[in-house]
């Protein structure tokens, strides 16, 4: 196993174990977190684990021009009463993900460091968040990593009414010009959303085809 010291830079990403674990340890530094995600790898741990690192293989993205949304979401974009913003509350969309109860897991992988951390980026332009209100209370969310190279790394969803959640990822697609979403690893919903696999070398790739520049 890779341990990390005070150099912010990684190991190879072939050198990542079978499940796309490649490193631990280290810190949730804005330079480590933005040589990370310049390199397709991405934190993720529990509270009270060290940090893990991982750039698994094959990656879940999203290519924008895939989207796929139903007849009846297609309605709801048109007809219900939700505001969909950008960048307004970042810290209290990233609070809202790290309070969501997810199957099979005891606790949430954003921890107050992670919180801090990504607020942290955000400052600095390097993340950002989707805010869906109704009737003026913040119902939904997301947020994500956003390097200036046309790929948004997304990381987490919340939802406090049905729909919420999928209003901010199919508006954010939508209305932006990216050519990729990173969806780090699968799930059903995502892949409902016309999500699909590539493999780990053709994702880095196509990280790599447009130099990363601070978002202003």
């Amino acid at each position: 196993m890779n341990w990390l010291n005070k150099d912010i830079k990684f190991p190879d990403v072939s050198t990542a174990n079978p499940d796309g674990l490649l490193a631990v340890g280290g810190d949730l530094s804005c330079d480590r977190l933005i040589e990370a995600y310049s390199n397709g790898i991405f934190p993720w741990f529990e509270m009270d684990e060290p940090i893990l690192w991982w750039s698994p293989d094959p990656r879940f993205v999203l290519f924008p021009s895939k989207l796929k949304v139903s007849k009846s979401m297609k309605q709801v974009l048109r007809n219900s009463n939700f505001v969909v913003t950008v960048n307004r509350d970042f810290k209290t969309v990233i609070n809202h993900c790290s309070k969501i109860k997810r199957n099979g897991q005891e606790g949430t992988w954003i921890t107050k460091n992670m919180i801090e951390a990504y607020c942290k980026l955000h400052k600095l332009g390097y993340a950002k968040s989707v805010e869906v209100w109704q009737n003026n209370e913040l119902v939904g969310g997301l947020y994500g990593v956003d390097l200036g190279n046309q790929i948004f790394c997304g990381e987490s969803m919340f939802s406090k009414v049905s729909n919420a959640s999928k209003v901010a990822f199919v508006s954010f697609i939508q209305n932006t010009n990216y050519r990729l979403i990173d969806c780090q690893v699968h799930t059903s919903h995502l892949e409902s959303l016309g999500a699909e696999h590539i493999s780990r070398k053709e994702f880095i790739k196509l990280l790599k085809l447009t130099k990363i520049s601070k978002i202003e």
